[in-house]
């Protein structure tokens, strides 16, 4: 929206300087061109007529055109940039929080779980309780992460969640940081993906079996 506020804040620039130079034509003696000159339309006859011409020229419609593809090729990639950022910011915070889920159950001594609802682009951090803890930074607010309510991240879904077995949404980590798929610690961890995805562009966040090894790739 920007760009598009400068390219009509040019276009009429243009248009008054060429009618400033028109003018001064016109006090000098000579006769300025007009729409006749390039066949658009009959010649002006008065000079009440060729001081008070209305619409854009040829050459500013020409002008307008080309500043606008100009915008438009910024735009895109600004816009896919915007994405790539948010995506990016996404993954490291997925990561950063299955790690703090570990770390406390490790501090702990007790079971941490991590629930995602692909459904509604978020994730919450629980104690053994099953009870969504509080978040470290943000005191008195629960440790809940939404996609959909945050502008920063407002482009980021979630994608898939997958913890196998059973092809779970949660990842339980015991008092080793041992990772397990579902709630508690019956089903060792096999595999466990959470995939992102903003616009074109992919983010898959792993977990390794037995050691609770976290890593993103593309």
């Amino acid at each position: 929206m920007y760009q598009f506020r400068q390219i009509i804040a040019v276009a009429i620039a243009a248009r008054c300087s060429m009618r400033k130079s028109i003018r001064t034509k016109q006090s000098n003696g000579f006769t300025p061109l007009d729409k006749a000159d390039v066949g658009l339309m009959p010649p002006l006859q008065t000079v009440s007529e060729q001081s008070y011409l209305t619409g854009f020229t040829l050459i500013e419609i020409m002008i307008v055109v080309v500043l606008i593809g100009i915008a438009a090729m910024i735009a895109v990639p600004m816009m896919s940039s915007a994405a790539s950022m948010q995506i990016r910011s996404a993954a490291n915070i997925v990561a950063a929080d299955l790690e703090y889920a570990k770390s406390m159950a490790i501090s702990r001594g007790q079971n941490f779980s991590v629930v995602f609802n692909k459904d509604t682009d978020s994730y919450s951090i629980k104690d053994q309780a099953e009870a969504i803890i509080q978040h470290p930074v943000k005191k008195g607010f629960p440790y809940t992460i939404n996609f959909q309510s945050d502008s920063r991240l407002d482009r980021v879904d979630v994608f898939n969640v997958t913890f196998e077995p059973n092809s779970s949404q949660t990842i339980t980590f015991d008092y080793l940081g041992s990772p397990y798929s579902g709630t508690g610690t019956s089903s060792p961890l096999n595999s466990g993906t959470i995939n992102l995805q903003a616009g074109p562009i992919t983010k898959t966040i792993r977990v390794e079996p037995v050691t609770g090894y976290i890593s993103i790739t593309d």
